[in-house]
């Protein structure tokens, strides 16, 4: 039976990059998790194990390093627009690269109240992250987002009224915890976007939108947080989420003789529900190949 190569791709995954400045006594860190991906006619490599048109992952890798360097690091976006245009320009046989790249944030400890110079602890509430696809042809594509972004209400969330059957053991809740470890990607119509700044302004929209929406289910909350991001950025042309529901089931103290009105919880972290769910601008530009190899969304 006849046969071909299909889709493919190669690349260099998960270089730890590390960008210090220390061009004045005041430093400044970047620290970044990049991988690497040219797409395009590799098919010798596979086929006959020709690799003439192949442009090492080594090379991928050190290019991610000398790049951190010679371009610098002023947003992640920036730095992967630069970066994914080189590897084109080294690889002749590649129609598109693709750069994944998560920031790790810190901040500077304070010392006798003042932030100090040149040490640091690392923070952790959320990865910010970006991937940028650019094709041949000129074609651009920039997916930013935050991942591993954990939220919880304690009030002000409830799930009933479901669907019930023979099977069904899970009570409906008036008032329950709603808590997640929230993926959430958004997808750029175009490049010519302020990259730090709409970044805060659209985790802050997340995080405030959260906080404040009524929850009858994880997914009003999703689409209520998509909606307000896309009403207050209009260069935002979708958002997608992955929320996994972090369960909180309330204990049993009666058996022990100790009341428990709501205050003590299990928390449970699998099984889970698993959230889905894009919210798209009406009219927006086609994806393309924005979201090809991002795996955990609908």
């Amino acid at each position: 039976m006849a046969h071909h190569l299909g889709s493919n791709q190669y690349g260099k995954a998960e270089n730890r990059v590390v960008r210090i400045y220390r061009d004045t006594d005041r430093h400044e860190i970047r620290d970044l998790n990049v991988s690497t991906a040219l797409r395009g006619d590799f098919t010798a490599a596979h086929t006959t194990g020709d690799q003439a048109g192949v442009l090492p992952t080594d090379t991928q890798k050190n290019t991610a390093f000398a790049w951190a360097r010679k371009h610098g690091v002023s947003s992640v976006e920036d730095y992967a627009l630069a970066l994914g245009a080189r590897l084109l320009e080294a690889s002749p046989a590649a129609t598109s690269s693709r750069v994944e790249v998560d920031e790790y944030a810190w901040d500077r400890i304070t010392v006798d109240g003042r932030p100090h110079d040149h040490a640091f602890v690392r923070r952790g509430d959320g990865t910010r992250t970006t991937i940028v696809t650019q094709e041949r042809d000129g074609q651009t594509h920039v997916v930013s987002g935050v991942k591993d972004l954990v939220v919880l209400k304690s009030t002000g969330s409830e799930f009933k009224g479901f669907l019930k059957d023979e099977f069904t053991t899970l009570p409906e809740a008036d008032d329950r915890i709603l808590a997640t470890s929230l993926v959430a990607r958004w997808r750029y119509d175009g490049t010519d976007v302020e990259w730090n700044t709409t970044f805060d302004e659209i985790r802050a929209t997340l995080l405030a939108t959260f906080a404040t929406t009524y929850s009858r289910a994880l997914q009003e909350s999703l689409y209520a947080m998509g909606s307000a991001v896309l009403d207050h950025r209009p260069e935002v042309a979708e958002i997608r989420f992955s929320a996994p529901n972090k369960h909180h089931f309330l204990y049993d103290l009666d058996r022990f003789g100790i009341d428990n009105p709501g205050e003590v919880f299990h928390a449970a972290d699998r099984p889970y529900g698993l959230i889905e769910a894009c919210v798209e601008r009406d009219g927006a530009s086609d994806p393309g190949t924005a979201w090809l190899a991002t795996p955990g969304f609908c």
